[in-house]
């Protein structure tokens, strides 16, 4: 299988899955900004989208958005328990988180990271993520309370993997962690798992 990934994109995280589950995923380099692979040849043949992932299985079908990509890696092994069979409730509660790091948290960051954006829109943008943060910050340190480490009691999962990689933007998105102690544990937390360390090596990206 192919993974069509940018570094410290949110193709991260089913970079780490992949390696949490030792799938063998062929890496495959696309540039955000010319939307070119290395070899020159042109991404928007891959995904007209232009986006990163894009996960090309054996067969040669390709598969989209994240929050799916992730549900497609996990069932090729479930026994390693990444996520819940289908008709669980613990696979529900964890395509919720999987759809509110997607819809709320992800499409947040968006206008932090264009250039030009005027001075009153980026702050709006930033006092709206700040309460959609502020939110996970309390179901985290209420996790934390209970000795819960991750965001489902049956433990890592690839929601955890999601939401990393959407908390982990935040030094080059310029947003201050202080006001949320239990999310820095949290990223602290996961990224010290040995998988995730490997997958930011793989893409050269800083602790």
């Amino acid at each position: 299988m192919k993974l069509y990934y940018s570094p410290g994109a949110c193709s991260l995280a089913p970079h780490l899955i992949g390696l949490e589950l030792g799938l063998a995923l062929e890496l495959v380099f696309a540039s955000p900004r010319s939307k070119k692979l290395k070899d020159g040849s042109d991404f928007l043949a891959i995904n007209p989208k232009g986006q990163v992932p894009v996960l090309e299985l054996d067969d040669g079908e390709r598969i989209t958005e994240v929050a799916v990509i992730l549900q497609v890696l996990a069932d090729l092994s479930p026994g390693a328990s990444l996520l819940a069979p289908h008709g669980e409730r613990a696979r529900l509660r964890a395509l919720e988180w999987l759809s509110f790091t997607a819809t709320e948290l992800h499409k947040s960051y968006g206008p932090l990271f264009k250039p030009g954006i005027d001075p009153a829109t980026q702050a709006y943008a930033r006092s709206l993520l700040a309460g959609k943060l502020a939110w996970v910050e309390g179901e985290i340190a209420r996790r934390d309370a209970a000795g819960q480490p991750w965001l489902l009691p049956q433990g890592f999962s690839v929601a955890d993997a999601y939401l990393y990689n959407v908390l982990s933007w935040n030094p080059m998105a310029g947003v201050d962690d202080q006001p949320y102690p239990a999310l820095r544990a949290y990223v602290a937390r996961v990224q010290a798992r040995p998988a995730v360390g490997a997958a930011r090596r793989a893409e050269g990206l800083k602790d």
